[in-house]
């Protein structure tokens, strides 16, 4: 059986590295023009070249997003941007607007063209249409339950991709006005506002809100390897560093586990907690077990809690001495994690700190600066190495 693909966004060149290393089997990007995150960084040519030289190295792809919906204006140099960006190397266009798959295929048969979620496509003849026109692969609507998806999979030859994991939509994708007549900001033109996200005021009521939980498939992955899903995608080109390599760590090893048929359920449940403490809004299934109902939505304003686990980047390691960037607050006496792209997960209680002319500190309390702690040991803690909080010194 060929194992499901593990697909990661990536919103700037740091964000590709960061999730390849940590077990991504591709990544997909937007450069700077037709793409729906117009506020990311975004990948100039030279930094898509250097990101697919770089995942290829690993065996590794990249995916574009070309998924806009188009108007006249849009047309003016479509073409010679796809020439440009396959000169760079990508390994697949993902596309909302149906004249792209034509003109993609007939020049460059060899770079595959994926049907985006913003197409909303919900069901098999839907699909069996694009088949003929081409398409290689659909991103289902996220509007889905288990029993579609597996209905449609059984109906189709092409390979299915559904996101897992990330930030949901109020509206059906590709099909929301809300920001474009609320803002000015076409939602489908890459200038969402996220008005589902704001907060109403009612006379005499609570606050309204209309927002969505985030999407948490992770106790499900065995589901959707089972009915023949193709490719698991997580949602966030604009989430941080340690965001994604929490999420995607995570979800290779939850796919790597239960393709050894390791998948236990108590590491499930240190697995899912893991995801439930990175992220700072309340998770759902939404429709996969069930038809989406109150309990998958803020009706009545949400908390969101900024991430403090999150201590600092790991720089360098060297004579039992980790340089890191620091994030969060943190102090000697404290029990902390250092995780790193390879899986290993090793916990220990500072006992010592030094800041970045070598003085001994006893607290970590300036964002960006260089620490140094200690670590005795014999380790391989690389780059990209990631701290966090396990638990706070007794005082």
């Amino acid at each position: 059986m060929k194992k499901i693909e593990l697909l990661s966004p990536a919103g700037d060149l740091e964000r590709l590295k960061v999730t390849l290393l940590y077990g991504a089997d591709a990544v997909y990007i937007g450069g700077e023009k037709y793409n729906l995150r117009a506020n990311a960084h975004n990948f100039t040519f030279d930094e898509i070249r250097e990101g697919c030289c770089f995942a290829h190295k690993l065996g590794k792809k990249v995916h574009l997003t070309l998924n806009i919906v188009f108007h006249n204006e849009d047309m003016d140099g479509v073409e010679e941007y796809i020439h440009k960006v396959v000169e760079c190397g990508i390994d697949a266009f993902i596309v909302s607007d149906p004249f792209l798959i034509s003109y993609i295929k007939t020049n460059f048969p060899h770079v595959e063209v994926h049907l985006s979620t913003q197409n909303s496509t919900s069901n098999y003849k839907a699909i069996e249409f694009f088949e003929k026109e081409g398409i290689d692969r659909v991103v289902l609507a996220r509007e889905l339950s288990k029993n579609e998806i597996e209905d449609i999979i059984k109906r189709v030859s092409c390979d299915i991709e559904v996101f897992i994991h990330g930030a949901m939509c109020t509206c059906f994708s590709g099909r929301c006005a809300l920001s474009n007549y609320i803002t000015n900001r076409d939602a489908n033109r890459g200038g969402c506002a996220q008005v589902c996200r704001f907060s109403f005021s009612c006379p005499h009521e609570k606050d309204f809100t209309m927002a969505l939980k985030d999407m948490n498939m992770a106790e499900y992955i065995g589901d959707l390897i089972e009915i023949g899903v193709r490719s698991l995608k997580v949602e966030g080109r604009m989430r941080s560093l340690y965001y994604l390599a929490t999420v995607i760590g995570t979800y290779r090893e939850i796919i790597d586990l239960y393709y050894e048929n390791l998948l236990t359920s108590k590491r499930m449940e240190v697995l899912q907690e893991r995801l439930d403490r990175v992220a700072n809004r309340e998770t759902s299934t939404h429709y996969f077990m069930k038809e989406a109902d109150d309990t998958d939505q803020y009706y009545t304003g949400r908390v969101e809690v900024s991430n403090q686990d999150y201590l600092g980047q790991v720089i360098d390691y060297h004579d039992q001495l980790i340089q890191f960037y620091e994030r969060n607050y943190f102090e000697v006496g404290d029990l902390i994690e250092v995780f790193t792209p390879d899986g290993e997960h090793i916990s220990f209680v500072v006992e010592e700190l030094f800041n970045d002319k070598m003085e001994s500190v006893s607290v970590a309390r300036h964002p960006d600066s260089i620490y140094y702690v200690k670590l005795e040991g014999n380790y391989e803690i690389p780059e990209y190495s990631m701290m966090k909080i396990v638990s706070r010194r007794e005082k």
